[in-house]
């Protein structure tokens, strides 16, 4: 439990003692007040579920006079079995608002490297859940690898990149309500995307169930059709759970748990490799070929459902948490506003770099392997700023619910300094082994040349892809999904796309072309989502927040209110 703890108490997840006792003191009449009515005295600290019932007095000088005393911010942490023991925070004092925007910055630059790495380790672990499969498959036969990795791009164009869109909402509501005056907001919000997600699940599992005809009338030629099918029809048994991971994920994450989801898939990732190689290459009894490596994903999407399930019933602290009720059916509008804006901002791109790969494939398999070996190598590095973009999405969300502007916005500008300084040194790796950096995939004398005269394309490519991220976590923190969609689909389909078929085709510039319409999208992207964001007004922001849990306050009340009337009916 202890290691558990250091997670949690992450700057942004507890407030320090400072930030409880202002609450307090701010508070403090109010407080007094209550405790002469003929209700219950509760005193409540904005920032945390605490409350010390004291009971019902007709005036102060009732109160207890031997044991009674006012609690103090170190009563009510000690007092309160779902807070865990916390350690001084430096950069939680309220004080610190009036700090230096030098100090802060350092300070905010210690907070989201340390959030990020375990995203990071998170991202990369679950990368490897995919590239399993392929490697197994990648063996049996050539159709074999086509049909797992037609099967695979359908998969993320028409679920896994929906599903991550819609999760994407969450960004905006978790890490805001937990450090709110309602923390409970994480579970409810967690459980009304539950309902949407499932909900979305429906044409998801339609269209993977019967891919095979879709796919024929997509032209693909039909014996790696139906492989591509029977590995989706395999793989769909594990949709729901990957649809729950995403939103188990960043449960955890906004209450500051970023290790708990990278623990989890540390344990799954071996036992995933593991499974994939038994139901594919394994023993007679257990071997079952193709099939095998879509079973063992599904197994494992599974299994982290299963453990992040165990792991918040009897080791994560219930702060967040709301009981189910029917509330969680409620609101539900919003999430859906959210998600499909997200989807537009997360799908477009994924669906973009898909189109891009079949124009590859037209100017022949020199220029794919190419674009494979370069798509393979943006992915892998993009990783960090991924993980980046997750990491201030939280930050900035908690510190909103916190009311806390000024360090707000200095955490989006600490981010994007920090991404420029990521994304320098794979620049600097491609720029230097340029020639060389082929032969890790692939040792065709004309793949090599081809690769070694994009990649300082890819350098540049780098930094706009790498900013153009963690902005969009900013947006994302903000509410802002349909700002990141819009530039998406202008960027992609309207701008980069058709510059990079006219160049590639039109002008005969070959595969160089299409990189370069890619690269007008991304520096197009992060230029406005970068200037959004230094544009932000945060003390708006932190306004939009507030007035979102007096809308679920207000909720509450009308539904405790309708219960009573039924109550005193019956």
């Amino acid at each position: 439990m202890s290691s558990t703890y250091a997670h949690y108490q992450g700057p942004s997840s507890v407030p320090s003692d400072g930030i409880i006792a202002s609450r307090a003191n701010a508070h403090h009449n109010d407080d007094i007040h209550d405790m002469n009515s003929n209700d219950d005295a509760t005193l409540r600290i904005p920032g945390r579920p605490t409350k010390l019932t004291i009971g019902t007095y007709s005036s102060r000088d009732e109160l207890p006079s031997n044991n009674f005393k006012l609690p103090t911010e170190s009563t009510l942490l000690l007092n309160d079995p779902a807070i865990p023991p916390i350690e001084d925070s430096d950069d939680c004092d309220p004080a610190s608002e009036n700090e230096s925007k030098v100090v802060m910055f350092w300070e905010e630059l210690r907070v989201l490297t340390k959030f990020a790495l375990p995203v990071f380790g998170t991202q990369v672990l679950e990368y490897s859940l995919v590239v399993a499969s392929v490697i197994t498959i990648g063996h049996i036969s050539t159709k074999a690898l086509a049909a797992i990795s037609l099967g695979s791009m359908t998969a993320s164009v028409s679920g896994f990149s929906i599903i991550q869109g819609f999760g994407s909402a969450l960004d905006t509501m978790l890490p805001s309500a937990w450090t709110s005056s309602q923390p409970q907001l994480v579970g409810l919000w967690a459980q009304r995307m539950t309902v949407v997600m499932f909900m979305t699940l429906i044409p998801m599992l339609f269209i993977w169930l019967n891919a095979e005809s879709l796919l024929i009338l997509l032209k693909q030629d039909p014996e790696v059709a139906h492989l591509a099918a029977v590995y989706l029809r395999w793989v769909s048994l594990g949709l729901p759970a990957y649809a729950f991971n995403c939103i188990s994920r960043r449960y955890f994450q906004s209450q500051g748990l970023f290790a708990v989801p990278t623990r989890i898939i540390f344990i799954v990732a071996p036992i995933n490799a593991l499974v994939n190689y038994l139901l594919v290459w394994g023993p007679e009894p257990i071997r079952l070929g193709f099939i095998g490596a879509p079973i063992a994903t599904a197994i494992s999407f599974n299994l982290i459902s299963l453990l992040s399930i165990l792991y918040g019933i009897f080791y994560a602290p219930r702060t967040a948490w709301h009981p189910l009720s029917r509330r969680m059916f409620t609101s539900l509008g919003i999430l859906i506003n959210l998600g499909l804006s997200g989807v537009g901002q997360t799908a477009s791109e994924w669906w973009a770099w898909e189109l891009v790969a079949l124009a590859a494939a037209l100017l022949g398999p020199t220029a794919l392997a190419t674009q494979s070996v370069l798509l393979t190598s943006c992915s892998t590095t993009f990783q960090a700023p991924f993980a980046l973009s997750l990491a201030v999405a939280v930050r900035i969300g908690n510190l909103l619910g916190e009311s806390r502007a000024r360090r707000a916005e200095v955490a989006a500008k600490t981010s994007i300094l920090m991404v420029f300084i990521i994304e320098s040194i794979p620049s600097t790796v491609f720029l230097v082994f340029r020639k060389k950096w082929a032969y890790i995939f692939n040792d065709d004398p004309e793949v090599v040349k081809l690769v070694a005269s994009l990649m300082p394309m890819c350098a540049l490519f780098q930094v706009f892809d790498g900013t153009a991220g963690v902005t969009g976590g900013i947006l994302r923190a903000r509410g802002k999904q349909f700002i990141g969609a819009l530039l998406n689909l202008t960027g992609y389909y309207v701008l980069g796309i058709p510059l990079g078929i006219y160049l590639a085709f039109g002008k005969k510039m070959g595969l160089f072309g299409l990189w370069l319409g890619l690269t007008f999208s991304l520096v197009y992207c992060a230029v406005f989502t970068t200037w959004i964001a230094l544009k932000t007004d945060w003390n708006f922001e932190v306004q939009k927040v507030a007035q979102r849990i007096k809308d679920e306050d207000k909720l509450r009340a009308t539904e405790e209110r309708e219960r009573a009337e039924r109550d005193g009916y019956a």
